[in-house]
């Protein structure tokens, strides 16, 4: 088998209990978004997109939706004989299968599979970041620098800094300093979650890790701080552009509402570096006479009947005859009845919303309605 320059290691085994009902049922990076796409959606259309053609996606929590949704990875161009997408997942122990104690632990007990391809480097992803990158950008920058670690960061408001792993960095970018989620932050230059590790190198830390019964196995908690007192060369990554955890309802829908903001630079559409999905079984949105639609992203399948504002409706959603949906997002396959109003909500996948329903409005918060029905 070829050797790999750089192979991708996912995460996304994530529970996401911040966004309730949205994941009773499903993985968070499973979560539909924008539509016509899932939120691991954008981390398999960076890795193609960057030329990354072998990634090992490690699923633990409600695997079978995302298992089944990944496929062969046809529909990211990840179906290659010398690669490809793999799922991955939880290590069975001598009592049956064990969950991962921590990231760095998911990727120890996977080392066998990253060996089997010799990689120079390891890129490590979190499953449910919504961004577009060119990882190739930061993999020449890791190259050049000599990098043992590089990591991906963000500029942020330093009130907010305390929710981040932050970095001090000297004028070349070397970080000086690592913190996860300080108290008292010195920068505000935020980890992403986004690394690239010599392969080398993170081997023998994770090895050392596993070792360590002190630790908690986790990458900003244990494994770079160590990396960093040892006197490893980590280097930062300056990510310019759209980068959002949605991993609170709030998040989630403020992302999705970007999308329709011409004042956000941030574009699903964009054809030299699209985003991909697998959901491409639906036929053409149908529009009735009677609807009214502004400012929105109607998907694929939808029936809409009624009046749609500054809204996404998702993949199959249907809108009846007299209902008002307004600042709103229909997930795949629901289905507003008649004479609904519908306002400021998240209506979620495969619920029904009865007639004559209302739901929200301007002034209050938003409102995540029904449990999840999956239909694919």
């Amino acid at each position: 088998m070829k050797k790999k320059k750089c192979i991708a290691m996912l995460l996304a085994g994530g529970q996401g209990s911040r966004l309730k009902a949205l994941t009773e049922s499903i993985a968070k990076p499973a979560v539909s978004f924008g539509g016509k796409y899932r939120i691991i959606d954008f981390s398999l259309s960076n890795c193609v997109n960057s030329g990354i053609d072998t990634v090992g996606i490690l699923i633990q929590y409600k695997p079978l939706v995302l298992n089944k949704y990944v496929g062969t990875g046809e529909s990211w161009d990840l179906d290659v004989a010398d690669g490809g997408v793999h799922i991955l997942p939880p290590y069975a122990g001598e009592s049956g299968g064990e969950w991962y104690e921590g990231t760095a632990d998911s990727i120890y007990h996977n080392i066998d599979f990253i060996d089997m391809y010799e990689p120079e480097n390891v890129l490590i992803l979190s499953g449910d970041h919504i961004y577009k990158a060119d990882y190739n950008e930061m993999l020449e920058e890791h190259i050049k620098n000599d990098s043992d670690l590089t990591v991906s960061v963000l500029e942020v408001p330093i009130e907010e800094a305390s929710r981040f792993g932050i970095m001090s960095t000297d004028e070349q970018g070397r970080i000086t300093k690592f913190a996860e989620k300080p108290k008292e932050p010195e920068s505000n230059l935020a980890s992403m979650g986004i690394y690239i590790f010599k392969w080398d190198v993170l081997k023998t830390a994770l090895l050392e890790d596993h070792e360590d019964e002190s630790s908690a196995h986790d990458f900003g908690k244990n494994v770079i701080p160590k990396l960093l007192k040892e006197g490893k060369r980590l280097y930062s990554y300056s990510f310019k552009g759209y980068w959002k955890d949605v991993g609170t309802i709030d998040s989630y829908y403020e992302a999705q509402m970007d999308l329709m903001d011409p004042e956000v630079d941030f574009d699903v559409f964009t054809k030299d570096v699209r985003v991909f999905s697998n959901n491409n079984m639906y036929p053409s949105q149908f529009i009735g006479d009677t609807a009214k639609i502004s400012d929105s992203m109607i998907s694929n399948g939808c029936a809409v009947y009624g009046t749609v504002e500054h809204s996404i409706l998702g993949t199959g959603c249907i809108v009846e005859y007299g209902s008002v949906v307004k600042d709103s997002i229909l997930l795949p396959d629901s289905h507003v009845g008649k004479y609904c109003y519908i306002e400021k909500a998240i209506i979620n996948e495969g619920h029904t919303v009865d007639d004559g329903t209302n739901i929200g409005g301007p002034d209050q918060e938003v409102q995540l309605v029904g449990e999840t029905h999956l239909t694919i």
